[in-house]
């Protein structure tokens, strides 16, 4: 497949941009343009810095389509990682959270340390319960 030509882009397509962001967010989470990048011949797509709290690194992205003869369009608008970008850890299926869970548990179990009240005993103060009983009156 051939590489698709750069198409710089232009203040109208930022505009176009900013416009489709204001219908998915309110102005003051939209920053300044942070570049773009050709997808495809005609698609062509564009960063906003966020100002949103919570989200350091991310990027408003909008993706427009450039079709000769019309004026350009609005295919996506989204919220996407940029560098440095908190993400969450990757997904593990619950199958195999429950294998590890049950591995640790059979473990544990081999080594005698299942049981979690081994060493509860240790913390009682059985000696102070007899007196704590004197400090209140039943009046």
């Amino acid at each position: 497949m051939p590489k698709a030509k750069d198409v710089a882009p232009t203040d109208e397509d930022f505009t176009l941009a900013r416009a489709a962001l204001l219908d998915i967010t309110s102005a003051d989470t939209i920053g300044e343009p942070a570049g773009s990048i050709t997808e495809a011949d005609g698609v062509l797509t564009v960063y906003f810095d966020t100002t949103m709290s919570g989200y350091p690194g991310w990027k408003w992205t909008v993706s427009l389509a450039h079709v000769k003869g019309f004026g350009p369009s609005v295919l996506e608008t989204e919220l996407t990682p940029g560098e440095g970008a908190l993400l969450s850890p990757d997904w593990v299926p619950w199958s195999e959270r429950l294998a590890d869970y049950k591995e640790a548990q059979a473990l544990l179990a081999a080594e005698g340390l299942a049981d979690d009240d081994l060493d509860d005993d240790s913390d009682d103060d059985s000696d102070d319960d007899d007196s704590d009983d004197d400090d209140f009156d039943d009046d």
